[in-house]
């Protein structure tokens, strides 16, 4: 049975990176949005989840691709890097960072009641895919 988010190990060197990474549909960084669901340095290198706000998202291999490239440059000393692509457990609003919720506009969590307009979204709650 896989981990919750929160009993896995989460490199904040390795998030750094990743957050300059950035969704392409919201320009804010993957890490912002709560798209990175585990990063860390194992004996085989670093380790990294990344996951999708939809699971038919068409940036999916894109964005994946993006995440293993800058941490091959930046990390040039792992022995490894495995970027994975999960969807386990699915992308919620709540991932969302403060800061993301700020650059979008909702302060608070709690007032969070303008639609994220998406393109692979429908409306509210409702996905196209």
């Amino acid at each position: 049975m896989r981990q919750s988010i929160s009993d896995q190990k989460i490199d904040q060197d390795i998030l750094r990176v990743l957050n300059e990474v950035q969704d392409p549909e919201l320009g804010i960084g993957i890490v912002d949005v709560g798209l990175i669901y585990r990063a860390e340095w194992t004996t085989a290198g670093i380790e990294v989840d990344v996951t999708t706000t939809v699971p038919s998202c068409p940036f999916a291999d894109s964005l994946r691709q993006q995440v293993d490239t800058i941490l091959r440059e930046r990390f040039r000393e792992a022995s490894g890097i495995n970027v994975q692509l999960v969807f386990e457990p699915p992308w919620m609003l709540a991932r969302l960072s403060r800061s993301a919720r700020e650059t979008l506009g909702w302060a608070d969590p709690a007032n969070a009641s303008e639609p994220l307009a998406l393109p692979c979204w429908g409306p509210v709650g409702v996905r196209k895919h």
